[in-house]
C-alpha cells in the first residue's frame, strides 16, 4: 500500500469505458460519469459520444478529498441530450469502491466492472494519483438541487422506462410516462427544455407501441416532429431528433404499411446519414439492418412510381447506398425502372439514356455467379429494345440480343424464370426481323416461344403471356412470308388466350386488340365477312374494358382503325373510311400515351389519307405538326430536340408533303403555313424555347406561374390514371383530368388575350409569315413525293403557285449527285479548262426550276429586275445550288447571252421565313459597327492542311474594312475557341477564314477549326447576340444542310444567323483558299463603296455586294469558286 489516504487528496483520471449499453435500448446522443465529491455535490464529466463497439473516450480528471467520502462513488449515465439536459440522465451502472482499492494500482491504469446490463458488464479504465493540492473545478460540479422537481420527475421517468425493458411489465410504462408527462406540463413551449421533455414522452409512448402495450402510434410521432421543429440543423441534437422520428415512421409503416412514412422516412435518413460520422454509435445503429437498410428495403418494394416525386424518391434511395452497400444493385435497378416508366408515358429520350446508364452499373456490380445477374441483363435489355424502337440505332438491338442471349443462359432447364428469358429473347429476335427481314431470326423466335410454351403448361400463371408472344410471332412471320397456317395457327393461340382470361382480366384487353388484327389479316386474305366483323367486335369489347384515360385505348383505337380500313379496302364503303379515319383522329388525340406513339399514328392516318385521297388529309399533316412540336417542346437542349426529331426519320418527307397536300386541295395559304410549321422545327423552337415564358413571366408573373402549374398537374394526372383499376376511381380520376384540362385551356386563353401573346403556342399564319416578304419575295420550293413545285410568297395579296411539271423528287435526288460529282471534278481541273458539266448542270437548273419562277416574277408580279428576291429550298432542293440558274445561251435576235437568274435578281437565301422575319425584327436593335477578322490558317495537328493564303486574306480584309471603323484581326495562337466566341459576342461585323467542316451526321457538330479546339455550331446557336449583324465565312462547306432532318438546314451559317447576324455569306462546298480572296477583294470593295461618299455600315447591301462581286471576278476565278458563295438573311 502506498500510504495512508487520509487527509490526502487524489486525482482521478477516467480515461474510457466500454460494454456500454443503454438498459432501456433508447440511443444515447452521449455518455458521462458522474462522481460524488461531497455529500451535495458531483462532479460531471463531459458527454462524449458513443462509438459504434460501445465503448467512449473520455480523458477527463478530478481531484477528490479522501477525507470528505469514505470511498468512490461513480455513476456512468446516459445523456440524451448533447444540448440542455432535464434530469441525470438514464443510469448505466453504479459502483461503489474503497479508496485503498483504488490507489492499489499505483500510478498505473485499471480496470472496474459495473453490475450486467442486457448481459454484458459496463466498465471504466481510471487512473489515480494522490496529489497536494485541490484544483479549481467548480465548472465540472453541480448541484443535484437545480430545477430539481423537474429533474426528479425525468430521473424517475427514465428510470420507470427502463424498468418497463427490462421487465416488461406495463405499469412500469405507465409510471414513466406519467413522470415524463408531469415533465412537459411544467416545461411549456417557451422553456429551453420543452424539446428535451418532448422526446422523453415520445419514446416512452413508441416502445409500448412497438411491444403492442399501446395501440397510439400518432401521439408518439406528433411529439417527435414538435421535437425536431425545435432543434434545426444546427442544433447539437438535431441528428438524433431526426434518427427519432423516422423510427417511429419505420414502426407505423412495418405495423400499418404506410407508403407515406416510408417515402418520409428515407427523406430523413438522407438528410441524417451525412450528420452520423463513421464510427459513431448512431451511425451503426441508423445505417444497419433495422436503419437505411429496412427503409431501403421497403422502398425498394415499392409499386413502381413514375411520378417526378416517385423519381425523386427513388433517387434519395440510391443516395443512401453507396458504392459498396448490398442494397445498390438493387436500388439502381428500381431507379432505372422508374425512370423508364417516365419514358414510356412521356417518350423523353433523356430518361431513356438516363435508365440505360443505370442498368448497366446495376449489371457491373453483379459479376458472374451474383444471384441477380440475370434480371439486371434482362432489364437493361429491354431498356436498350425500347431506344432501339425509338431512335432505331441498331447497335442497341444486337447488345439487347447478347444480353438476353447471356441472361438465358444464366437461366438453364429447370430454372424458374426461364420461359421469361425465352420470351424477352423472341421479342427482341421479332424486333430485328421487321428490321432486316433476316428469316433465321423470326424461325428462332417462334423456336424459343414454343420451349417457352413447354414450361408453361395448362394451369401455369405464365400460359396466357406466351400464347400472345408466339401468336405475335407467327402473326409477324405471317405479313413477311404469307403463310396461312401461321396465321391460323395465330388465331387459334389468341382464342385460347382469350379463354385463361376471365372477364376483368387486366390482360384481357390486350388479347381481344391482338386476336381483331389477325382476324382483319385473314379477312384481307379470304374475305369473309365474319372476320372483319368479329374484329371490330373484339376491338370495341377492348375499349370498353378500358377507363376513358386509360394509355392502352390508344391500341384498341388503332386496332379498329385497322379493322375499318380494311374493310375499306375491300367492301370500299366511305362510311369505313370516316370510321378509320376518326378511329385515328382519337388515337392521335388519347393524352394519356406518349407523343412517340400518337405521332406514328398521324404518320399512318396521313398515308391512308393520301393513298385514298380522303379530305382529313390536311387536318392529319396539320395534328402530325402540332404533335410532333409538342414533342420537341419536352426537350431542353438542342442535341436532344435534334435526336428526337431524328427518331421519326419515317416522317423526314412530311413538311414537303403536307405542303404539296395543301396545293392539291388550292389552298395556298396553308400550304405555306404547313411547310414552315413542319420544317425548321429545330430553330424556330430553340427561339421560341429561347424567349417565351421568361417573356411571359417579365408581361405578367402569375399567368406564367399558373400556366407552368398546371402543366405539371395535367402531366400527373395523366401518369397516375394508367395505374387505377377500380371503375369509379378512374371515373373520379378522368374527371379530374377533364378539370384541369379546362383550367389549362383557360390559362392559355388568358395568355392569348395579353397584347403580345395572341399567337401563344400556336405555328404561325400566312399573315405573320408574309412578313418575310416586306423587301421582296420569298420563293418556297416544295420537293415532294407527290410533286414538286414552288410557291412565291409576295410582298402582299395571296401566294402563287409555280408548277414544275419537268421535274420529280427522284430527278432532283439525280441533279443533286450530279452537281457533288462535277464540283469534284472542276476542283481537279485547269482554272482555264471549261466547266461543261457545271454549265450543262446550270441550264437544267434554269430550264426545269429557275425559268417557270421568272416567268411568274417577271409576268404576273411584274418585279423589276435588280429586285431582291429570297430562296426557301425544301429537302432535296437545299442541295442544289439554285442561285446558279443559267441558261447559257444567246438570245434569239443574237443582240447578246440571255441573263441568267443573278443578271436579273439578287438572291438571297433563307433557311425558313421565320427566321428572315427574326433577322428583320433584330434590325431595330442595332449599336456603332465594329469589325474583327478571325483567321486560322495553321491548325493544329490533326485538323487539316495549312491554309497558307488565309494571313494575306486577313491583311487584305484589314485594308478594305473602312479606318473610321473599329477594326481587330485575330489569328495564329490567337485564333482558339475562346478567342473566336468572344470576338463574335463583342463585334458587330465578323469576317471568319479557316477549315470549316459540316458533320452531315451530327449537324451540331459541325465545326470552325480553330488552334486548340473546334468552335461547333452548338457553342455558336447557344450564344445570343442580337447585336450583331453582318458575317463572312470563308471556309468550307458552311451552307450545306443536314443528312437526317434535311428540311432543318441545320448549318453554320444558318447558325451564325440564329444567333443574331443578320446577314451570312456562306459556302455550298470546299473553298479554294488562293482564289477566294479575289471574291473577299471584290465583296467588301462594293461593300463599302460609299462609305467615302459619307454613307454609313448597312449588312443589308451584302446580297447585291456579293452578286457585283462574283460578276466582277468572272475572268479570274472559275465557275465552281463563284458559285459557292451564297447569301443568307436581311
Amino acid at each position: 500500500m502506498p500510504g495512508s489516504s487520509e487527509s490526502r487528496y487524489i486525482r482521478l483520471e477516467v480515461i474510457s469505458g466500454k460494454n456500454l449499453q443503454v438498459p432501456s435500448k433508447r440511443i444515447p446522443s452521449g455518455i458521462y460519469i458522474s462522481i460524488n465529491v461531497d455529500s451535495r455535490r458531483r462532479w460531471k464529466s463531459t458527454i462524449s459520444v458513443l462509438s459504434s463497439d460501445e465503448s467512449v473516450v473520455w480523458g477527463n480528471s478530478v481531484t477528490l478529498s479522501s477525507h470528505s467520502l469514505p470511498a468512490l462513488s461513480v455513476e456512468i449515465r446516459a445523456s440524451f441530450e448533447l444540448g440542455r439536459t432535464l434530469g441525470s440522465g438514464e443510469l448505466i451502472g453504479e459502483l461503489q469502491i474503497s479508496w485503498d482499492e483504488v490507489l492499489d494500482h499505483g500510478h498505473e491504469p485499471f480496470d472496474i466492472s459495473f453490475p450486467t446490463v442486457r448481459g454484458v458488464h459496463p466498465s471504466l479504465k481510471l487512473k489515480a494519483a494522490i496529489v497536494h493540492a485541490c484544483d479549481d473545478q467548480d465548472d465540472a460540479l453541480f448541484d443535484s438541487c437545480v430545477d430539481c422537481e423537474i429533474a426528479r420527475d425525468t430521473d424517475a421517468g427514465h428510470a420507470q422506462f427502463a424498468a418497463y425493458v427490462t421487465s416488461e411489465t406495463v405499469s412500469h410504462l405507465n409510471d414513466a410516462i406519467e413522470h415524463f408527462q408531469s415533465v412537459l406540463d411544467q416545461c411549456p413551449v417557451s422553456h429551453p427544455g420543452h424539446a428535451t421533455a418532448l422526446t422523453n414522452l415520445a419514446c416512452a409512448r413508441l416502445a409500448g407501441y412497438i411491444e403492442n402495450d399501446f395501440e397510439d402510434i400518432v401521439a408518439p410521432t406528433s411529439l417527435f416532429r414538435g421535437a425536431l421543429a425545435l432543434r434545426p440543423q444546427s442544433h447539437p441534437d438535431h441528428p438524433l431528433s431526426l434518427y427519432n422520428l423516422t423510427e417511429a415512421l419505420n414502426w407505423r409503416h412495418d405495423k400499418k404499411g404506410t407508403v407515406g412514412d416510408i417515402r418520409e422516412a428515407a427523406q430523413l435518413y438522407h438528410e441524417l446519414l451525412p450528420l452520423c460520422p463513421e464510427g459513431t454509435y448512431l451511425r451503426s445503429i441508423a445505417a444497419g439492418e433495422n436503419g437505411v437498410d429496412y427503409v431501403i428495403g421497403e422502398c425498394n418494394n415499392l409499386p413502381i412510381d413514375a411520378s417526378d416525386e416517385g423519381i425523386h424518391l427513388r433517387g434519395i434511395v440510391l443516395d443512401l447506398c453507396p458504392l459498396g452497400h448490398k442494397h445498390r444493385p438493387r436500388a439502381l435497378d428500381r431507379l432505372a425502372q422508374a425512370v423508364e416508366a417516365r419514358f414510356d408515358q412521356h417518350g423523353t429520350i433523356d430518361d431513356l439514356d438516363m435508365s440505360i446508364q443505370l442498368y448497366r452499373e446495376a449489371v457491373s456490380l453483379c459479376p458472374g455467379g451474383h444471384a441477380d445477374r440475370d434480371a439486371y441483363l434482362n432489364n437493361l435489355a429491354d431498356s436498350l429494345t425500347s431506344r432501339f424502337d425509338h431512335q432505331g440505332k441498331p447497335n442497341d438491338l444486337d447488345e439487347a440480343i447478347s444480353l438476353h442471349e447471356e441472361a438465358l443462359r444464366l437461366r438453364p432447364v429447370g430454372h424458374t424464370y426461364r420461359d421469361h428469358s425465352l420470351g424477352n429473347l423472341g421479342g427482341t429476335l421479332i424486333d430485328r426481323f421487321n428490321e432486316r427481314g433476316d428469316i433465321d431470326d423470326i424461325t428462332r423466335a417462334i423456336s424459343l416461344y414454343r420451349e417457352a410454351l413447354t414450361l408453361c403448361p395448362p394451369g401455369h400463371p405464365c400460359r396466357d403471356t406466351t400464347l400472345n408472344n408466339l401468336a405475335l410471332a407467327l402473326d409477324t412471320r405471317y405479313d413477311k412470308s404469307h403463310v396461312r397456317e401461321d396465321l391460323n395457327e395465330a388465331i387459334d393461340l389468341y382464342r385460347e388466350c382469350l379463354q385463361l382470361e376471365w372477364l376483368g382480366h387486366p390482360k384481357r384487353h390486350k388479347t381481344l386488340r391482338n386476336l381483331s388484327s389477325v382476324l382483319c389479316s385473314r379477312f384481307m386474305q379470304n374475305q369473309k365477312n365474319e372476320d372483319v366483323e368479329e374484329a371490330i367486335t373484339l376491338c370495341q369489347q377492348s375499349l370498353a374494358a378500358l377507363s376513358s384515360l386509360h394509355p392502352d385505348r390508344y391500341f384498341s383505337y388503332m386496332r379498329l382503325q385497322k379493322a375499318y380500313l380494311s374493310r375499306y379496302r375491300i367492301l370500299h364503303d366511305p362510311a369505313d373510311l370516316s370510321l378509320a379515319v376518326e378511329n385515328s383522329r382519337l388515337a392521335s388525340g388519347h393524352a394519356a400515351q406518349g407523343f412517340p406513339e400518337r405521332i406514328k399514328t398521324v404518320w399512318y392516318w396521313v398515308a391512308a389519307a393520301e393513298e385514298h385521297n380522303h379530305a382529313s388529309g390536311l387536318e392529319a399533316y396539320t395534328i402530325f405538326f402540332n404533335l410532333f412540336d409538342g414533342h420537341l417542346a419536352t426537350r431542353s437542349s438542342t442535341i436532344s430536340r435534334r435526336e428526337a426529331a431524328v427518331a421519326f426519320y419515317y416522317a423526314r418527307s412530311l413538311p414537303v408533303d403536307a405542303a404539296s397536300c395543301a396545293i392539291r386541295h388550292v389552298n395556298l395559304r396553308r400550304a405555306v403555313e404547313l411547310a414552315e410549321q413542319g420544317r425548321g422545327q429545330q430553330w424556330s423552337l430553340a427561339s421560341r424555347l429561347r424567349t417565351p415564358v421568361e417573356d411571359l413571366e417579365s408581361a405578367n408573373p402569375t399567368l406564367a406561374r399558373n400556366y407552368l402549374e398546371l402543366s405539371k398537374l395535367i402531366s400527373n394526372a395523366a401518369q397516375s390514371s394508367a395505374t387505377i383499376i377500380d371503375r369509379a376511381a378512374a371515373d373520379r380520376a378522368a374527371s379530374e383530368y377533364r378539370r384541369l384540362t379546362r383550367q389549362w385551356e383557360t390559362a392559355v386563353a388568358e395568355i392569348r388575350d395579353l397584347p403580345a401573346f395572341s399567337r401563344f403556342l400556336l405555328p404561325p399564319s400566312y399573315e405573320d409569315l408574309q412578313a418575310a416578304a416586306r423587301q421582296g419575295p420569298v420563293i418556297i420550293l416544295i420537293a415532294s413525293q407527290y410533286s414538286c413545285s414552288a410557291i412565291i410568297v409576295p410582298t402582299s395579296g395571296d401566294p402563287h403557285h409555280v408548277p414544275l411539271p419537268s421535274i420529280a423528287l427522284a430527278d432532283l435526288k439525280i441533279l443533286k449527285d450530279r452537281f457533288a460529282r462535277a464540283i469534284r471534278d472542276s476542283s481537279r481541273m485547269n482554272p482555264r479548262e471549261s466547266r461543261t458539266d457545271l454549265i450543262v448542270l446550270s441550264r437544267i437548273i434554269w430550264d426545269q426550276i429557275m425559268l417557270p419562277i421568272v416567268d411568274v416574277l417577271e409576268h404576273v408580279l411584274k418585279l423589276q429586275r435588280r429586285s431582291r428576291i429570297w430562296l426557301c429550298p425544301t429537302a432535296a432542293f437545299t442541295s442544289i445550288p439554285l442561285h446558279a440558274a443559267h441558261p447559257f445561251q444567246t438570245k434569239p435576235d443574237r443582240s447578246g447571252k440571255e441573263p441568267c437568274l443573278e443578271d436579273l435578281y439578287i438572291c438571297s437565301y433563307t433557311p425558313t421565313l421565320s427566321a428572315l422575319i427574326r433577322s428583320r425584327q433584330l434590325m431595330k436593335k442595332r449599336v456603332p459597327p465594329s469589325f474583327v477578322a478571325i483567321g486560322q490558317g495553321q491548325p493544329g495537328a490533326g485538323k487539316g492542311k495549312a491554309l497558307l493564303a488565309v494571313d494575306s486574306e486577313l491583311e487584305l480584309v484589314h485594308k478594305l474594312v473602312p479606318a473610321t471603323v473599329n477594326r481587330t484581326t485575330i489569328s495564329g495562337d490567337a485564333a482558339t475557341r475562346a478567342g473566336a466566341l468572344s470576338a463574335l459576342q463583342q463585334n458587330t461585323w465578323v469576317h471568319l477564314a479557316c477549315h470549316g467542316k459540316q458533320d452531315p451526321t451530327q449537324p451540331y457538330d459541325s465545326h470552325f477549326v480553330m488552334r486548340d479546339e473546334h468552335l461547333t455550331l452548338l457553342d455558336i446557336i447557344e450564344r445570343h447576340i442580337p447585336q450583331a449583324e453582318f458575317a463572312f465565312l470563308s471556309a468550307c462547306h458552311t451552307a450545306v444542310g443536314d443528312e437526317e432532318t434535311p428540311d432543318e438546314v441545320i448549318h453554320l451559317a444558318a447558325g451564325i444567323q440564329f444567333s443574331g447576324f443578320k446577314s451570312v455569306v456562306g459556302t455550298l462546298w470546299e473553298v479554294d483558299d488562293a482564289v477566294a480572296k479575289h471574291v473577299v477583294e471584290a465583296f467588301y470593295g462594293y461593300m463599302f463603296g460609299d462609305l467615302k461618299k459619307g454613307g454609313v455600315m448597312d449588312c443589308t447591301r451584302a446580297a447585291w455586294a456579293l452578286n457585283c462581286a462574283t460578276h466582277a471576278v468572272k475572268t479570274k476565278v472559275p465557275l465552281e469558286q463563284r458559285m459557292v458563295f451564297v447569301h443568307i438573311g436581311v
